[in-house]
């Protein structure tokens, strides 16, 4: 059976050495964690309470400073250990907290490609959260797991199909959560519309769509000792080793912003899965057209065909029949939107500008709400953790507040023994989206099918509310 790893069934690619393609990148991460039997599902998997969360922070780039700032903000959280390759961004790490009086032991693993394995073989980390380049997530992910410690890492979890299934091992070995960090999940509208689809507003959920349309041409292109951007020298040094050549990136490269907050209100691994995915890209022309406006003719960003389509749209079904659209467009000069679209039986909640359209009774005709009849019904369907915590989130700040809330709502889970809102599998087949899609794209849009990382524990397994903190027993009042 077809299972999104090329032809080869499952027990081939365990058997086989196909992965192994990746061990030198994974080196010891990967060991002892491949097997044929299991310890059981995580589906709704709980750890104990832990009243105090140690966690060490491997990357402290842009992403991982911000995170550490957020994280040390709610109570019951200590930094244990700090990690990054260039030391000096551990040194302004160390300075915030110690000017911030923020608890924890801030041991430093700095200087080394391999620093980050001190992180989690460190015996006093309790959660490793992972804030590096993304072609590393699955290594130190698994790596983490093996050393006994929860993993939170950013987006995407993995790059690979190969990736994902040894991930899903680890973590299943382990018995410790691994949750992707998908921020645009805990966003306003977002769990507006959760909460719209699990009131059942909307009645029976048929059709989704989301996307990530964010012009990042300039980003792509930018002068590569600006910032430490490992896919721009890689582009640099292919146009300068070959002039001409192409660069081409296939199907959805960055889908989990937009497909992670749908997959919550579907329930996706918990009663429904995405089973099948076809893929379309357009022609490119606006990277080449903005290099040759922007840069000198010999520049190298111009001495490369910058060859990815700039829309690609894929096609997801899923058991229960239903549909999701998914686009990625980081080209154009289309203004930013997650779209952010769900729609069932009785209604329709769509973003960018946030609107909303109820039926009287399934099937009938609805229009848009006036502004303000949706100005109340937003009041009154807003998600309870916006309206608790809200105000604190957006004086923390990350993207609006989301990442606050994301951030606390793992530690309140945590410190309470509860299942994560998101688990080792939505991790591996949302990011499954990205090879699958690509596999489709380049066999002109024919469908590829998803694998199944549950194998077949999401017929049985119990959606997870996403729910409100108890800010009182977190011990939370004004940040």
């Amino acid at each position: 059976m077809h299972n999104g790893l090329g032809n080869c069934p499952r027990r081939d690619f365990l058997r086989g050495t196909a992965w192994m393609l990746g061990a030198a990148a994974l080196s010891n991460g990967l060991s002892g964690c491949l097997s044929l039997g299991r310890t059981g599902t995580m589906a709704g998997f709980r750890a104990a309470p832990m009243a105090k969360i140690r966690v060490g922070f491997i990357g402290i780039g842009e992403r991982g400073m911000a995170a550490v700032r957020r994280v040390t903000n709610i109570p019951g959280i200590e930094t244990a250990a700090l990690c990054d390759r260039l030391a000096n961004r551990v040194g302004l790490a160390k300075k915030f907290l110690v000017e911030a009086k923020k608890p924890g032991a801030q041991r430093e693993y700095k200087g080394t490609d391999e620093a980050w394995k001190g992180v989690c073989d460190d015996p006093n980390v309790d959660v490793v959260y992972i804030a590096t380049p993304a072609i590393l997530h699955a290594q130190m992910e698994i790596y983490a797991l093996n050393a006994g410690k929860h993993v939170l890492t950013e987006v995407p979890g993995v790059q690979t199909n190969e990736e994902a299934w040894a991930v899903v091992e680890a973590c299943e070995k382990a018995r410790r959560h691994c949750m992707m960090l998908e921020n645009c999940c805990y966003g306003e509208t977002e769990l507006l519309a959760w909460n719209l689809a699990h009131q059942g507003l909307l009645g029976t959920l048929t059709h989704a769509e989301g996307g990530y349309i964010h012009n990042l041409t300039w980003r792509h292109m930018e002068d590569p000792t600006e910032k430490n951007n490992f896919r721009t020298r890689a582009r640099k040094a292919q146009a300068e080793a070959r002039p001409g050549s192409a660069f081409k990136a296939w199907g959805n490269t960055y889908p989990t912003h937009a497909l992670g907050p749908i997959c919550t209100y579907m329930d996706m691994n918990r009663g429904d899965r995405m089973e099948r995915v076809a893929s379309f890209s357009s022609c490119a022309a606006a990277h080449n057209e903005f290099a040759a406006a922007t840069y000198p003719k010999n520049a190298w960003q111009n001495q490369i065909n910058w060859a990815t389509g700039d829309m690609n749209t894929s096609v997801i079904t899923t058991a229960k029949g239903r549909t999701i659209m998914m686009q990625v467009d980081q080209t154009t000069p289309r203004p930013y939107s997650r779209i952010n679209l769900i729609q069932g039986t009785k209604g329709c909640f769509s973003d960018y500008p946030p609107r909303l359209a109820l039926a009287k009774k399934p099937g009938e005709h609805a229009s848009w709400m006036r502004d303000e009849d949706f100005v109340r019904a937003r009041k009154t369907h807003l998600h309870p953790l916006w309206k608790s915590v809200g105000e604190i989130a957006r004086k923390v700040g990350g993207h609006g507040g989301m990442d606050f809330i994301m951030d606390l709502r793992w530690a309140y889970c945590l410190q309470n023994g509860l299942p994560l809102d998101m688990d080792v599998y939505d991790l591996a087949s949302w990011s499954s989206i990205v090879p699958c899609s690509a596999e489709s794209d380049r066999k002109g849009g024919i469908p590829v099918d998803l694998p199944d990382f549950t194998r077949g524990a999401w017929k049985h397994a119990k959606p997870i509310a996403i729910g409100n903190v108890d800010l009182a027993k977190m011990g939370i009042g004004n940040v």
